[in-house]
């Protein structure tokens, strides 16, 4: 019990990570017109964003794990039967998220975090382009999430 609480709480601070992402930082930054306040928020804003959404993700995978042998023991000889397909399709786009997460937080977010306080310059064709890839990796995790989502509801549901 204590298990499926802390996977819906690591749900919901993953999912309400991304979505804020999406939902405050993006549109705050075209708010801001001036190109060095961009980049103070950018780097602000991800370098909070960054580790909590992993943190929160990787927590998700964990507790996830956790209740897949639970549900293993309870089903036994009829687990693959029963839940082999859905569960399949789960597993394979969970580990779909999971890359398209590390490469937002790690590749785009922890680099652009790193370079600039480095004291690094980027250009405004440069923040455009992090900006980009933030805008379609978040996207493309909000899509996965919320199949994988769909898939766990209907895995419960059996």
């Amino acid at each position: 019990m204590l298990i499926s609480w802390l996977h819906l709480i690591s749900l919901a601070a993953y999912l309400g990570s991304v979505v804020g992402l999406w939902c405050i930082v993006v549109p705050a930054l075209s708010a801001v017109r001036d190109h060095e306040g961009q980049l103070i928020l950018l780097a602000r804003s991800l370098k909070y964003y960054n580790p909590f959404q992993t943190a929160a993700l990787g927590v998700l995978v964990l507790s996830g794990a956790f209740q897949l042998t639970e549900l293993k023991a309870a089903y036994r000889e009829l687990f693959i039967k029963e839940l082999g397909v859905i569960l399949g399709w789960k597993l394979i786009l969970s580990f779909v998220l999971i890359v398209f997460s590390t490469y937002q937080s790690m590749a785009v977010g922890h680099r652009f975090v790193r370079r600039y306080e480095a004291g690094e310059s980027f250009s405004p064709q440069e923040l455009q382009a992090v900006t980009r890839k933030l805008k379609i990796t978040t996207l493309t995790i909000l899509l996965l999430a919320v199949v994988t989502l769909w898939l766990g509801v209907q895995l419960r549901g059996r």
